[in-house]
């Protein structure tokens, strides 16, 4: 693997050219969180009643944050990345200087990460808000760190999915049978407990769980007994992810 510190370049490059559309970009990353928080949280919580003792919105915010930043990340890499590559080809013109093709993919794996790290804090504030916070300050770090990482895992298999997309009509198929089905699978919305044994058992396979896990527990202050084995999980498929897109994503990019 030839990476340097030249994937700063590239990700100080992504910057410059999201200041000029950073309050757009802002609102359309608020509008859909904030649409769960509202509908879900406050309109249907009113139905639902409390889960564990808490009000409804409190057990959802943690869900909507985490996938929030999966959201943010994923499309980062998978639209906009292929915007780059096949009808800018930025990528072409990049690796043609000292920035290696792994320096570029990288790169761009990290302003995922950030974006959906931005994505994260918007939410945080709007949860801290309308009420619901993290249990402690050490708590809210942890989350931070939660969010960097996830937006690694989640923009490193949108950009695996990207190394082979022929077209933008090609994500569908990722969007539809793996994010979609992560959104309602994971927890978010609705507790785990009440599902049928071979659901609960799929929903453990999918990274949004755990991610999902470990922010409730964040928010919550408590420590399940499966915590360690969420960051775990995570830890570990991070780093695979990563390695696995940088070597699709430079079999595509070198010919």
């Amino acid at each position: 693997m030839n990476l340097s510190y030249r994937i700063i370049h590239v990700f100080h490059r992504n910057l410059i050219s999201y200041k000029r559309f950073v309050l757009p970009t802002l609102v359309v990353s608020l509008v859909e969180p904030l649409f769960y928080l509202i509908t879900f949280g406050i309109g249907m919580g009113a139905y639902m009643g409390r889960l564990g003792g808490k009000p409804y919105l409190e057990f959802l915010v943690p869900g909507v944050l985490i996938s929030g930043v999966m959201m943010t990340s994923s499309f980062e890499c998978l639209y906009d990345t292929f915007l780059k590559m096949v009808h800018q080809k930025l990528y072409d013109s990049v690796i043609a200087t000292p920035v290696s093709a792994e320096d570029a993919i990288a790169g761009e794996i990290a302003w995922g990460a950030f974006r959906g790290l931005v994505n994260g804090v918007l939410v945080l504030v709007m949860a801290a808000i309308m009420g619901v916070r993290p249990s402690s300050p050490s708590g809210a770090f942890f989350l931070l760190l939660l969010m960097a990482l996830s937006g690694v895992l989640f923009g490193s298999l949108g950009m695996i999915v990207t190394s082979f997309a022929p077209t933008f009509d090609f994500f569908n198929y990722y969007t539809e049978l793996f994010i979609t089905p992560m959104l309602f699978f994971s927890g978010v919305f609705f507790p785990l407990d009440s599902f049928p044994g071979w659901m609960k058992a799929f929903a453990r396979v999918l990274p949004l769980t755990h991610a999902v896990d470990l922010s409730r527990a964040v928010f919550s202050g408590e420590r399940p007994p499966g915590m360690v084995l969420n960051l775990l999980y995570l830890i570990l498929l991070s780093p695979a992810a990563f390695f696995v897109a940088l070597r699709l994503m430079k079999r595509r990019l070198v010919k």
